[in-house]
């Protein structure tokens, strides 16, 4: 009793509840609508007649997707969330009932077999509720799609391909979206990619896959792209017509740490922003920052191609300087979660260490005295640039010296010369095209390789969005810390994932564990 009522004076009766007796069996059972207990009630109804018990269902094991008819194709993990509903949808008359719970019973998948065990709901004698559980038996038959059935019957028999291009000097951009389409699965249904010259050509067997693809693009990358068909055979008594389509992309030629000279109007529409920029992050937008006064701008990809501005100086030109001293930092920003310090240095480059610069850089939070850069040296270079070459006459004090752009980590890097790194990454099935005559210089392309490697370990924020694995052959040194002092950035051990791999031998191991049992 509780201390209100104690206080009131209140005496409250205990209520409990009654039991009946079952009219079948007589068990004593909580009253229901029925007057039967639960295994009178199953023995009378059956909740789950008329429901399907077994089905039959095509699975592509070329491409790994299931026939959801008429003509749809679904992809599916084996027992994913995705092939559960999937599942679900191809029983008929489940409405009559209602679902409570669905789960996979273990099957063997060589069995060609999915259970699903279902509980429903419904409604039996005089209103009384019957919950019951039952499984439904899948029987998997072999059946290739269309467009794996078109690929098998003639590999080159193609319906769409992207042709994508950069007409850049490199191809540390082909090497970071080889990452995002990997991570992002996104030309899984591509039936063959082929590496050619300044770019990476995709072959679809349906036009709707291309079209996905060239979406995926879009918003990692600024693109404009151009469609063509070409008509390969026309059937006169039906109208049908049979088109081969290519889809030309073509990527933004800025990248990141280019050096851009802006034309009068974009600088104006940017708020008279720079007109001396570095590019400092290219994704769907490009990133422009000025190194000096820490003013940003984003421009899309409808914006730049609307201008057509190209860079003034690129990555392939950037010269090496030595670090004498560093001010204090006069201003600070941060720009797409990047941070920068505007401070005054004094540099000299390492072929001319006699001559030294007074500049100004964006730097100014990671650069100390006696550290290296690498920057762009306007004041000896030769510039093929329009743009470059009006600012230059308009200025009344002349163009910077030199523009900072990175710190230079190379004598870190020379002590761990030949040694594995922590992580490494996957690549897309590429063939190499040599129809045309071009081929790849495999020292180049190694290098270039090597250097998108070295961004990633510095810039945590490219390697934000694509997946990193262990590398087996790695191992860590104990004593590297002491040694070295203040090393190269690295990829921290928390962000790399574990890569998965079953030997034949582990397969047999247990598929021989199981037959024992």
């Amino acid at each position: 009793m509780s201390a209100m009522e104690q206080d009131t004076g209140m005496f409250k009766v205990q209520q409990t509840i009654g039991s009946v007796l079952c009219c079948k069996c007589g068990v004593p059972m909580p009253p229901n609508a029925a007057n039967m207990c639960v295994n009178c009630l199953r023995s009378e109804v059956d909740i789950t007649e008329g429901l399907q018990k077994s089905i039959q269902i095509f699975y592509c094991p070329e491409c790994g997707c299931y026939l959801q008819p008429p003509k749809t194709w679904i992809k599916a993990q084996w027992e994913s969330k995705e092939l559960l509903t999937f599942c679900i949808k191809r029983l008929k008359n489940l409405n009559k009932v209602k679902l409570k719970n669905a789960e996979f019973v273990w099957t063997e998948p060589h069995s060609k077999r999915i259970k699903v065990k279902l509980t429903v709901q419904a409604e039996v004698l005089n209103g009384a509720v019957l919950e019951q559980s039952y499984p439904v038996e899948y029987t998997v038959r072999d059946n290739l799609c269309e467009s794996c059935s078109r690929f098998q019957a003639n590999p080159d028999q193609w319906v769409a391909s992207v042709q994508l291009r950069q007409h850049v000097s490199h191809r540390r951009t082909f090497f970071y979206l080889e990452q995002l389409i990997l991570r992002h699965d996104a030309a899984s249904r591509a039936i063959r990619i082929q590496q050619v010259d300044q770019g990476i050509d995709f072959f679809f067997g349906n036009k709707s896959h291309a079209n996905s693809f060239i979406e995926f693009l879009r918003k990692v990358v600024p693109i404009e792209y151009r469609q063509d068909q070409q008509l390969v055979s026309h059937d006169v008594k039906s109208s049908l017509y049979n088109y081969k389509y290519t889809y030309s992309v073509k990527i933004c030629p800025i990248c990141r740490e280019d050096l851009i000279c802006l034309p009068s109007k974009v600088a104006s529409g940017l708020g008279n922003l720079g007109p001396l920029v570095v590019c400092t992050k290219v994704s769907d937008n490009i990133t422009i920052l000025d190194p000096r006064t820490l003013r940003c701008a984003f421009l899309d990809a409808r914006q730049y191609f609307r201008s057509g501005f190209r860079s003034a100086l690129t990555s392939r030109q950037l010269v090496k300087y030595f670090v004498f001293d560093v001010e204090a930092p006069v201003g600070e920003a941060t720009v797409g979660g990047q941070k920068y310090a505007l401070s005054y240095v004094q540099i000299a480059r390492e072929s001319d260490i006699g001559k030294m610069f007074y500049v100004q850089t964006h730097l100014g939070h990671i650069l100390k005295s006696g550290d290296q850069a690498l920057g762009y040296d306007i004041y000896s270079a030769n510039v093929n640039d329009d743009e470059m070459e009006k600012y230059r006459l308009s200025v009344k004090n002349g163009l910077p010296e030199a523009i900072l752009i990175k710190k230079c980590y190379d004598e870190q890097r020379e002590r761990k010369k030949g040694k594995p790194r922590a992580f490494t990454t996957k690549k897309l099935p590429m063939e190499m095209d040599e129809s045309r005559g071009a081929r790849v210089d495999p020292e180049k392309m190694e290098n270039e390789y090597e250097e998108f490697l070295r961004d990633l370990e510095e810039n945590p924020e490219l390697r934000f969005n694509i997946s990193l694995y262990k590398n087996k052959d790695y191992q860590e040194s104990e004593t590297a810390s002491m040694t070295d002092g203040e090393g190269a950035p690295t990829v921290p051990i928390e962000e790399l994932l574990a890569e998965l791999e079953l030997s034949e031998e582990e397969e047999e191991g247990d598929d021989e564990e199981d037959m024992d049992e």
